[in-house]
Formats: structure tokens, sequence, C-alpha cells
């Protein structure tokens, strides 16, 4: 049996004629979680999009368990892989519990009744996001963080193999942002399922990721562990900027460290010398 969750050769998409996904082609491995970094533009969030499902590819092959992901029917599709968007909707007038409950639709009958079992695996999603005691809750009383949570246990809820995320820690702070990052792990180790996800801080996607993926204009410029991707030259060509790298004091992992302008001078002064 393949450990390819979701393998890409060539892939390629443009918006009125501009390529911003330009044959990239790269693997994921199941169960692992597979992050994808770059700078703002870099296509990051149309590739989520392709692998969700939600757009079809310009060229190119993308497979999703073996499988050509044009020749998955989308109620199929659905029950494989869960999408997180970076920006989720607090206007349903809906409450938390029917929310995490959507997920369930890809496996309902003819009607769309919710069962027993439904509702079942909708309160382990709550209790394993951490969101049950807001089951009652409408989403517009919520915060950030909540949110992101609830629409978590939603694509839990769903039961995948894969779950896509774009900047699921985007606008969050510290605390809430490893809080998520620790839920992807937790799904990971207890759940089996394979995370891919765009973060733009590079640290934490650095201490999290077993694979790495370096974008830059729609093109690879590198995947593998975070150590061979997170280096000087590569991050300095891609982001054009000043950049520290050295050894995260909690793990043999790389940390990158940005380099404000009014340290420039005093840092070229002690590269030469």
């Amino acid at each position: 049996m393949s450990r390819i969750a979701v393998n890409a050769s060539r892939l390629t998409y443009a918006y009125d004629g501009t390529r911003v996904l330009d044959q990239l082609s790269f693997s994921v491995q199941k169960g692992e979680i597979f992050i994808v970094i770059g700078p703002n533009g870099s296509g990051k969030t149309t590739l989520m999009k392709l692998i969700a499902g939600l757009i079809r590819p310009l060229d190119g092959v993308l497979e999703i368990g073996g499988h050509p992901i044009g020749a998955i029917r989308r109620k199929y599709l659905a029950r494989q892989i869960a999408f997180v968007p970076q920006q989720v909707p607090t206007d349903f007038p809906f409450s938390v519990q029917d929310v995490v409950l959507f997920g369930r639709a890809p496996h309902l009958g003819t009607f769309g009744l919710t069962s027993v079992q439904d509702h079942r695996l909708a309160d382990q999603a709550m209790a394993f996001t951490e969101v049950k005691h807001l089951a009652g809750r409408r989403l517009n009383q919520l915060s950030g963080g909540e949110c992101q949570r609830v629409f978590i246990a939603r694509a839990i809820c769903q039961n995948p193999d894969i779950i896509v995320l774009d900047e699921p820690t985007a606008s969050l702070d510290i605390a809430h942002q490893l809080r998520i990052m620790d839920m992807m792990e937790k799904m990971k180790q207890e759940k089996n399922i394979t995370v891919v996800m765009v973060s733009h801080d590079v640290n934490l996607a650095a201490m999290y990721a077993d694979t790495l993926m370096l974008v830059k204009s729609g093109c690879l410029v590198r995947v593998g562990p975070p150590k061979t991707v997170l280096t000087y030259d590569i991050l300095e060509s891609v982001y054009g900027c000043p950049l520290l790298v050295d050894e995260n004091p909690l793990d043999n992992l790389p940390r990158v460290t940005p380099v404000p302008g009014r340290y420039i001078k005093e840092l070229r002064m002690t590269n030469d010398e």
C-alpha cells in the first residue's frame, strides 16, 4: 500500500493568464505534518485550494491517495480531505455544535439527517479541540482562537485522512498559536491524520514540521526536513532580507532571526572580522 497521501507533478495554476504556481512537484507522506512556507504572493493559498479540490489545476498531475483528484467524486473527496481556510466565517447564525456537525455532511444520506453516531463524533471532535463547553454559543460570541478551534473541530468531525489548513495561526497570539500547533501534532499522533498547512512563522514551522516546502513566485525552492530547508543562504535569497540562522536551544533544529536595519552594519563588521 502506498505511503503517499498527496502527490503533485508539474502542478500549474494561473489567474487571468498569470501563473501563480509553475510546475510544482512534491509528495506528502501519510501521517506527516507537511508545512508550506514562502513570501507573500508565492501561491501558497492557491496550492491549499488545489489540494482541497476547491479549484482544478491548469496543468500537471495532482493525486490524492494514489488517485487523480479529477477522478474522485466530490462527496468521496470530502470524506478524504477537510479544509480550514485562513479567514473562518464568524457571521453564521449557528451554534458551535451546529457548525461542528456540518462536518458530517459528506457522510449523511439523501435526507441529510444526523444520527446518534454523528452527534457522538461531533462531541468527540469538540472535546479534542477543547470547545465542548462552547457548544451552545454562537460563532459571533467567540474569540478568534476559539473560532479557529471550532472549524478545526468541524474538520475532525468530517473524519478525513488529510486536513488542509491555510495559515491556521494567523492573527493569533503566541499562546493560541502553540495551542493550534500542538493540536496538529496531536491529530498526527493520535488519529494518524496527514496535516498539510501554510505558515508564515518559519520558527513554528521548524518545530512542528516533518517536512517543509519553501516556495517563491509559485516555484519550488527546497523541500525536505527543516534542517535542509532553513539555511541562511536559501532563506536570504528567497526573502530578500538579512537573517540569522542558528540552533534552537530547545532542540537540534534551525532558528531564524530577522535582523533589523539598525543592526545590519554591526553584523557586517562582525562578519568581516
